[in-house]
Formats: structure tokens, C-alpha cells, sequence
């Protein structure tokens, strides 16, 4: 994943789909949502669609009605303080829609790790 670009969050999840890691991916998105004391009420085998759909509506309701438990979740994914300084802040549904881009890349990140180390690369 090193030097790897993705303009967008069809870009994570088609990548995480050629390498054969987009169970993977779901069940870290699952594991970090968990761990933030969120419900996750998508099945074990989303759509890739269907996935950033699911995150985005979460991300746009936390932003909305529950800022900690987004701060909170913000955490559990582990996304860098620096990758919030190049959201573009227009309204809350482009916030939103970014913000699950760099949860997807974050989360992806994570499982690509687990992998090479896993596999002993």
C-alpha cells in the first residue's frame, strides 16, 4: 500500500477487492465501530455501496446529534489529526462523504499491515 493513491472511497474498496482483503476491511470497520460503542447494522457481507453508504449516514448523524461519540470513533480508526487539515468544509454531507474516505483508507491500512505481517513479508 506504500505510494498508493485512492481519489475516492469506490477506490479503497475496488483495491481491498483486487487484493482479496474486502472481507477483511468489513470486519475491521466492524471491529473499530465496535470498539467506539457503536452499533453496526450492516450484515457480515455488505455491497462495497451498500459499506460506504452505511458509514457515511453514521459519520453525517454523529456529526449532527452525537459529536463526542464521533470524536470517539474518530480515535478508534486511528486517522492522523493532519488528514482532517485537507477536508474541503463545505456542509455536513461533503464533510461526511470525506470523512469516510479516510476511514476506509485508515481501515484499510490496517488490514494491508496485518497482512504483510501475517504473512511474513
Amino acid at each position: 500500500m506504500n505510494g498508493l493513491v485512492f481519489s475516492d472511497s469506490k477506490s479503497v474498496m475496488e483495491y481491498a477487492a483486487a487484493q482479496g482483503l474486502y472481507e477483511a476491511l468489513v470486519v475491521q470497520v466492524k471491529r473499530d465501530f465496535t470498539r467506539a460503542n457503536l452499533t453496526v447494522a450492516f450484515d457480515d457481507n455488505p455491497r462495497p455501496k451498500q459499506l460506504e453508504t452505511y458509514i457515511r449516514e453514521k459519520i453525517y448523524l454523529l456529526l449532527m446529534e452525537r459529536f463526542p461519540e464521533y470524536l470517539n470513533l474518530m480515535y478508534a480508526v486511528d486517522i492522523p489529526e493532519r488528514a482532517f487539515k485537507f477536508l474541503s468544509i463545505t456542509n455536513t454531507v461533503a464533510v461526511a462523504e470525506q470523512v469516510t474516505f479516510l476511514i476506509l483508507k485508515r481501515e484499510l491500512q490496517k488490514v494491508v499491515t496485518k497482512e504483510k505481517y501475517r504473512s511474513g513479508n
